[in-house]
């Protein structure tokens, strides 16, 4: 997945050189693959059940491997947008489908394991940025769009056989069931008495911190994208040769460890605390390039880029599931996307200027969600205690065993 949908960030620049594909068209492409991404994360919001599909994940897979190696056959920009639009629908099922996968199957292991798992990302965009770096002074932009086809399908091998999410099987679902309807009787008045102690105890309501890391959650979608797609290029305008391939290198390596260390910081800090941190920073990174140039800039952006864009978004999903707000990933995740969608759209104005304007915007937009993540701050109930009008599970009388109390669980 991080080759297939970021390798189109070190190619653009080779695209602009030797296909003639203009600054607009390249902001389009993206686009095309930001809404490809909403497309297929929808997919996984509304049909849960293909999440647990394994021959979803082995047509993503495909589809995805497909579309790259389709890239160099052209020079219509209408075929590049429609094979970007599945490449991103693609992505996200792959994203999605592995992500289940690794909640079901490591949730008896340290939490960091599946912060090191969601590294592949980053692991992925660090070899594709360098197997562009390397095929640059060699070869044009078709040789590095069938490079990365052929990365991705050696990755897609090994990836073959990720089991995905398992299935509910009959015996749960029959003894589910059977739960339920021993409760029934008493379901009624359980939960009469519990919703009047959730009107007692006060409990609090989330509405105005969830809107704060709402706002903050989609304008990072806004800002981070534009950084994502253009930040090679804007850092080869002002120091032409492979300078911005290696900064791109950087951000994948930098992304690798970040969701482990960020959620490690989670034990010892709050997470607005940690998210606001993490979005001024990344702001920063995101300025250095624009406002400084030359390559210690570059190569302090990249670290500090690629430390914190997947970190946000783990610390944002696990606020607003603290928040228990209803539906909370699934909106926060769709405002995401629709930030990621208008990002490109937003800068292409800009970009006849160059891309240094593009990135100061980026970086002021991630700011001001660095502002509505201080405001998340403001009063937020980090020992918050959510009663819930529902009825208590059965407890299993002394004859059950413990595998039997589980089953009605």
């Amino acid at each position: 997945m991080g080759v297939g949908r970021f390798v189109y960030t070190p190619i653009l620049p080779l695209m602009h050189a030797g296909a003639g594909l203009s600054a607009g068209a390249g902001a389009n492409l993206a686009t095309a693959n930001y809404i490809g991404y909403l497309l297929g994360a929808l997919v996984g919001i509304l049909a849960p059940a293909l999440v647990r599909s394994r021959a979803l994940l082995r047509i993503s897979l495909v589809v995805l491997t497909g579309t790259l190696a389709a890239m160099p056959a052209t020079h219509d920009t209408a075929v590049w947008f429609a094979l970007r639009l599945p490449a991103g629908v693609a992505s996200a099922l792959i994203f999605v489908i592995a992500v289940s996968s690794l909640l079901s199957h490591l949730r008896e292991y340290p939490a960091h394991l599946p912060g090191w798992a969601f590294g592949g990302v980053g692991a992925g965009i660090a070899l594709s940025g360098l197997l562009v770096l390397v095929l640059r002074p060699v070869a044009d932009w078709r040789a590095a769009w069938w490079a990365s086809a052929a990365l991705a399908a050696v990755l897609a091998v090994a990836s073959w056989n990720l089991r995905p999410e398992a299935r509910p099987t009959t015996t749960q679902a029959t003894q589910a069931t059977q739960a339920i309807q021993a409760n029934a009787d008493q379901a009624h008045e359980a939960t009469t008495v519990t919703a009047a102690a959730a009107d007692s105890s006060h409990a609090p309501r989330t509405h105005r911190w969830f809107t704060a890391l709402f706002a903050s959650y989609t304008l990072e979608g806004v800002g981070y994208i534009i950084a994502g797609t253009f930040l090679v290029a804007a850092i080869e305008q002002s120091s032409p040769g492979p300078l911005g391939g290696g900064a791109w290198v950087l951000v994948g390596l930098a992304a690798v460890p970040s969701s482990a260390l960020w959620a490690r910081l989670g034990r010892r800090w709050s997470r607005p605390d940690l998210l606001l941190a993490a979005l001024v920073v990344q702001a920063v990174g995101i300025a250095l390039p624009a406002l400084i140039g030359g390559a210690p800039a570059a190569l302090v952006s990249a670290v500090l880029f690629g430390a914190t864009f997947i970190g946000v978004s783990t610390l944002a999903l696990a606020t607003g599931a603290h928040l228990e707000f209803p539906r909370s990933v699934a909106l926060l995740t769709a405002g995401y996307s629709v930030g990621q969608i208008l990002g490109p759209l937003v800068v292409a104005p800009l970009l006849h200027h160059g891309y240094q304007r593009a990135l100061v915007l980026a970086a002021s937009v991630v700011l001001v969600a660095a502002v509505a993540a201080a405001v998340l701050r403001i009063g937020f109930p980090h020992h918050m205690v959510v009663v819930r009008a529902t009825a208590p599970v059965r407890q299993p009388a002394p004859t059950e065993s413990a595998a039997d109390a589980g089953s009605h669980r």
